[in-house]
């Protein structure tokens, strides 16, 4: 009786599947598994551990001379990372010249007669050539010049993932949509971000590398004498720091006249840009509506970084970083340029 029982079930358990297998067909990709794609290769900061170990020690050498003559430099190989890293990824396609293909990101408006540290590029590129030919990309060159640059200027070391391919094309109209202006409002500020996957914390964090380098008159003369197209100045200025501006900048010329994004430690990467933001002396209005702009978390923000350097260098690393991150080319997206200022030729 019980062998019976047996029987019947498996007969019962046989016909329940069939039914089932035929009101529930299986597709055809179940038949034939889909063979994926490897994943694509992640930024390390070992990448060029057996290839060009020696890469971080070749571009702080070049950095030391360059900065030694020209103090100014440090800031603008920085700048460079984040003009780059806006458009369309950290791909090198900021330092790309004019071609038959492509208008130059150069010639952007918040890049044309600004961006430079070119040459240092050139240099360290051709260095890195010598020591490991076709290895080091343009792009990671730019992130190793950025991190370098901040270091010899007191600022922070990151562990700096590597392994950026270049782009073969460039982006003008992308650099002029991506790119904040000096002029920029607090609200468009955060968009600008968003934009690039960047938070509240990574614009402020970020927007403390102003704590060296230099600007132009042009960036701020609005701040001085048509703040809000009435031909009067920022209110938000403070009065000595007005003067002292006004003295550099007159309202009728001297557009590339330069002064010190932070003028109390303009060659010193620190929290001082902070501090003088809150005194209302920070120069471009891109600056100093982190402090006015009625933001209540970006406000507390500066002040803790006034009254915080190790905290403000620990977001700074963590946004800086995080920024390097943006779309890269990675695997065989991209190349490794020879000459950063133009895409390899065909074979």
């Amino acid at each position: 009786m019980a062998s019976s029982k047996t029987v019947l079930s498996a007969i019962f358990t046989a016909s329940l599947c069939f039914t089932v297998a035929l009101a529930f067909p299986a597709h055809h990709e179940d038949l034939h598994p889909v063979v994926q794609s490897p994943p694509k290769p992640v930024l390390s900061p070992d990448y060029y551990k057996a290839t060009c170990p020696q890469a971080d020690e070749i571009v702080v050498s070049v950095l030391k001379k360059a900065i030694a003559k020209e103090q100014r430099i440090a800031a603008s190989l920085l700048r460079l990372l984040f003009h780059d890293c806006f458009v369309q990824g950290c791909d090198a396609s900021v330092l790309l010249d004019d071609s038959e293909e492509f208008v130059s990101e150069k010639k952007a408006i918040p890049n044309k007669n600004s961006i430079r540290g070119f040459e240092v590029i050139d240099e360290i590129k051709a260095a890195l050539e010598e020591a490991c030919p076709h290895t080091v990309s343009c792009a990671d060159t730019i992130a190793l010049a950025a991190r370098g640059s901040t270091v010899l200027s007191g600022g922070p070391y990151w562990e700096l993932p590597l392994g950026r391919k270049d782009s073969k094309a460039a982006y003008m109209k992308l650099a002029n949509k991506n790119l904040p202006p000096p002029n920029a409002t607090l609200h468009r500020l955060v968009k600008f971000f968003e934009r690039q996957g960047l938070d509240k914390v990574d614009l402020v964090a970020l927007s403390g590398s102003h704590t060296i380098g230099m600007a132009r008159c042009v960036s701020f003369k609005q701040r001085l004498y048509n703040q809000h197209r009435d031909n009067q100045p920022d209110k938000t200025l403070e009065r000595m720091f007005y003067s002292t501006l006004a003295s550099t900048c007159p309202r009728n010329g001297g557009d590339n006249n330069l002064r010190p994004l932070e003028f109390a430690t303009p060659s010193k990467f620190d929290n001082t840009y902070y501090k003088l933001l809150i005194e209302g002396r920070g120069l471009l209005n891109s600056d100093e509506v982190l402090w006015t702009g009625r933001d209540p978390q970006i406000a507390g923000l500066v002040r803790s970084y006034a009254e915080n350097e190790p905290l403000f260098f620990e977001h700074y690393v963590n946004s800086i970083t995080k920024m390097g991150n943006i779309n890269p080319l990675t695997g065989y997206d991209g190349e490794i340029r020879k000459n950063c200022r133009v895409v390899n030729k065909k074979i």
